[in-house]
């Protein structure tokens, strides 16, 4: 059996400020390489073309979907692995294995079906509408901010949280894209453990009052945190798993969201052709959203967990290497789309890309995640003429490997009268 490549000559590229900022061409170099390669002696493995994620997709009994540990910066700043404890709260929806992940789709399922989400395109709507108001008065500014309203007032709406606290939820729903950022030492990694743990207990507690409830909402209307009650009062699944699936709708239903905002906002105000030619066919906007998706998927991979000696990609792997499935490679993977690295609104299978996972594991806020960018996206094109980046001021995305989320991103706007 042999050993998979290294992915890089350096092993610090991986982790480097320069491959977070814009990791394509790194992507790129190591989807070219190889399809699986290894990052140091980390026991961490890049996947990096399309057939290469099918295939391990397709093999769960090798491949556990649970979080294990991820991959950090040592004091030297050398990549290493920070295992994480396995808990029942912990290995919940896109992080479980069958059939407890069945279990926690099936109880989550209604409250997300598309009928149900598309009833909220009014709220989303009003809710866009107060966040530009002032930044479209103002002549823009920095955008990434308000890119987190929509995405923590929804999560929060959907799991029946007090929309007052906004504040709170925004905060936390970056949370987990920060443990798995890389770029955070094992102290820091700590203190997201204690700032999860208060989160834990805020959501376990607004939990247990939508158990207690006498007078709950009508059926269709009941909240996530009333449904994962019901489930935990069936027997179906523990306090701790239910209060964990509400963890993880936050980042899945905030972060994710937010980062594909701002993605697609960028990109839009680096072409004001494509603006106008929005604003004149909004009904592309649709498609536009997709190929913002494909390009810079909010989530740039998702780890696997090795079960058992095997091989991928005709390389060894043995029980405690991870893989890192790079749906932001595989999305640029020429072998299986025609000029990947451009937008393109005409292409025939908009929806075929990995922004939101593939098979069982697909993300089931996928179509939430789509109405929200769509809403954001309308409602910027209606109110402005143009708006561009502000040349004086670059745009920065997070400090993470994992999550391609603007930090920064000042826009210069021009409000239609």
């Amino acid at each position: 059996m042999t050993r998979a490549p290294l992915c890089s000559h350096d092993p610090q590229e991986v982790l480097d400020p320069k491959t977070i900022e814009d990791p394509h061409p790194f992507y790129a170099r190591v989807r070219e390489a190889h399809p699986i390669s290894r990052v140091a002696e980390t026991g961490v493995h890049l996947v990096s073309t399309w057939d290469g994620i099918v295939e391990a997709l397709n093999r769960s009994e090798d491949f556990s979907a649970n979080l294990t540990g991820v991959l950090i910066r040592d004091a030297q700043d050398q990549p290493v692995t920070f295992d994480l404890p396995a808990t029942d709260g912990t290995q919940v929806i896109a992080t479980a294995d069958e059939p407890h992940h069945d279990v926690h789709r099936r109880l989550v399922r209604p409250r997300l079906q598309d009928k149900r989400i598309a009833q909220l395109e009014g709220t989303l709507r009003e809710w866009t509408r107060e966040a530009l108001a002032g930044w479209l008065e103002n002549g823009g500014g920095d955008f990434a901010p308000l890119s987190e309203i929509v995405p923590a007032r929804a999560v929060g709406s959907l799991l029946g949280l007090p929309d007052g606290d906004v504040e709170k939820h925004r905060q936390w729903a970056m949370m987990g894209g920060e443990i798995l950022a890389g770029d955070v030492d094992p102290e820091s990694m700590m203190e997201l453990a204690r700032e999860t743990g208060q989160m834990a207990e805020y959501l376990r507690d607004h939990l247990e009052r939508a158990m207690e409830e006498t007078n709950r909402p009508a059926p269709g209307e009941e909240s996530l945190l009333h449904t994962l009650g019901d489930g935990v009062e069936a027997g179906h699944i523990t306090l701790s798993e239910a209060t964990g699936i509400a963890i993880v709708m936050f980042g899945a239903g905030g972060e994710s969201t937010t980062s594909l905002i701002g993605s697609a906002v960028r990109l839009l105000a680096q072409d004001r052709d494509l603006q106008q030619q929005l604003r004149e066919d909004p009904a592309l906007i649709t498609r536009f959203v997709e190929e913002a998706l494909r390009l810079e998927p909010p989530f740039k991979f998702h780890y696997r967990a090795v079960r058992r000696e095997c091989e991928l990609a005709g390389f060894s792997l043995v029980p405690g290497d991870r893989l890192m499935l790079l749906w932001a490679s595989a999305n640029r993977d020429p072998a299986i789309f025609s000029a990947p690295d451009v937008l393109q609104l005409d292409r025939k299978h908009p929806k075929h890309h990995m922004s939101f996972g593939r098979g069982s594991h697909f993300c089931i806020g996928a179509t939430l995640a789509r109405l929200e960018t769509r809403v954001v996206i309308e409602e910027i094109l209606k109110s402005t003429r143009s708006f561009e980046l502000d040349p004086e001021t670059p745009f920065a995305h997070a400090r993470s490997i994992f999550v391609r989320r603007l930090e920064r991103l000042p826009l210069r706007v021009e409000a239609s009268t």
